[in-house]
């Protein structure tokens, strides 16, 4: 009876233990349990608009990339007016007009409404390689910041929205919104220039610029010319001065051509500026319109013959008469007379002219004869057709 109690006990404590190690083995096979501490919130993208993609460049803000080889709907660059802001101050912003005027060594930041646009800045800045000029595209704006300005970096400044459709964008010129902007520089009165003069062509029907341009729109300026040393009047007619962009000859004339230079003078300060070389040149309003006629549509063989191409037009235009003629084949040599006279009545006219001259024709000289007329705005060429006819045939005809 002892070895049979001893036996049950054994069973139970088998039983005991193997029912411990299956609670054991089943516990482990249990998935951990999440931890109860609250979870961390992670901030949600900015949304982009469709078919565009918005990045984050540290110190920049947003930046809109139009995606390449994807099609884009047709996108204006701005809802309404594009106009163009001054940041003045961190969160202060002001209206900016046709003109500012920024210290030298400050900053300038500009905004302008619209995505995307594009900026135009005075040629000097477009080559920069110091780093100072920045533009960069925001969700609904662009920014332009020009840093530790100078008065060389006066001039225009514009911003184009822009109109995109498909994977192209172009500028919207008739939106586009400038100023111009000066900066003022105690030491320069007018912007910096490599050259030391500059040659401008003074043409009949155009108007001359000479681009006396100063850094600070209260500094007065005056016309000279070095020989002989005298002050050129400004009548605001003849030749007027805008400070936005200097002096314009609107009709130039002969005594217009010279050595000129402009004076500016601010305070205690007074400056020339470059030297401008004036070159006249008598432009033509139009190409010439020559008329050719030959002495005779049929020549007998023996006689001379005459091709004359005359132009009528303006006075002291050049004109430049070439020819084409039957004889080139044979290398027969080229004569010609050219003349110039005056025409009188009404605005001041002259006549050209020149005559080819063909002795004793050849049956080498029958074919056709072309006059080109050149002036300085074009050309235009008129032909004419000459027969060379025998003696006898000339007898036979008259009869």
């Amino acid at each position: 009876m002892g070895a049979g109690r001893l036996v049950r006990v054994k069973l139970m404590l088998s039983t005991l233990l193997i029912t411990v190690l299956i609670l054991k083995f089943a516990y482990c096979q249990q998935d951990p349990q999440e931890p109860t501490t609250k979870p961390v919130k992670t901030p949600k993208p900015s949304k982009a608009r469709p078919g565009r993609v918005t990045t984050k460049v540290p110190g920049t803000g947003a930046i809109t990339l139009k995606p390449k080889g994807k099609a884009l709907p047709a996108v204006a660059a701005s809802q309404g007016h594009t106009f163009l802001t001054q940041v003045v101050n961190k969160g202060k912003f002001q209206k900016v007009g046709d003109t500012l005027s920024v210290r030298s060594g400050d900053t300038l930041e500009l905004r302008c409404k619209g995505s995307p646009v594009q900026w135009g800045v005075p040629p000097y800045l477009e080559d920069d390689d110091e780093g100072r000029l920045r533009m960069v595209q925001h969700e609904r704006y662009g920014t332009l910041t020009l840093a530790n300005v100078t008065g060389a970096d006066t001039g225009e400044y514009t911003c184009y929205p822009m109109y995109c459709e498909d994977t192209e964008c172009r500028k919207e010129y008739d939106k586009a919104v400038k100023v111009f902007i000066f900066f003022p520089d105690p030491q320069e009165l007018f912007v910096p220039t490599s050259n030391y003069y500059d040659v401008i062509q003074l043409r009949t029907n155009w108007p001359t610029v000479l681009p006396c341009q100063v850094t600070s729109p209260t500094a007065k300026v005056t016309l000279h010319r070095e020989f002989p040393p005298v002050e050129v009047a400004v009548d605001g007619t003849e030749i007027s001065f805008d400070v936005k962009r200097g002096f314009t000859i609107h009709r130039p004339k002969p005594h217009h051509a010279g050595a000129l230079f402009c004076v500016a003078s601010l305070g205690n300060l007074r400056q020339s500026s470059t030297k401008y070389m004036l070159i006249y040149v008598n432009y033509p309003m139009a190409p010439p319109s020559p008329v050719i006629q030959a002495s005779s549509s049929s020549v007998t063989k023996g006689e001379n013959l005459q091709i004359t191409c005359t132009v009528l037009g303006e006075q002291d235009v050049v004109i430049d008469f070439t020819w084409q003629y039957p004889g080139q084949k044979i290398s027969r040599p080229l004569y010609t007379r050219d003349s110039v006279w005056p025409v009188g009545g009404g605005p001041a006219r002259q006549q050209s002219q020149s005559i080819l001259l063909v002795d004793e024709v050849r049956d080498v000289d029958q074919g056709t004869y072309t006059c080109t007329a050149e002036n300085l705005e074009g050309s235009k060429a008129v032909s004419t057709t000459v027969k060379v006819v025998t003696q006898a045939k000339a007898k036979a005809k008259k009869q």
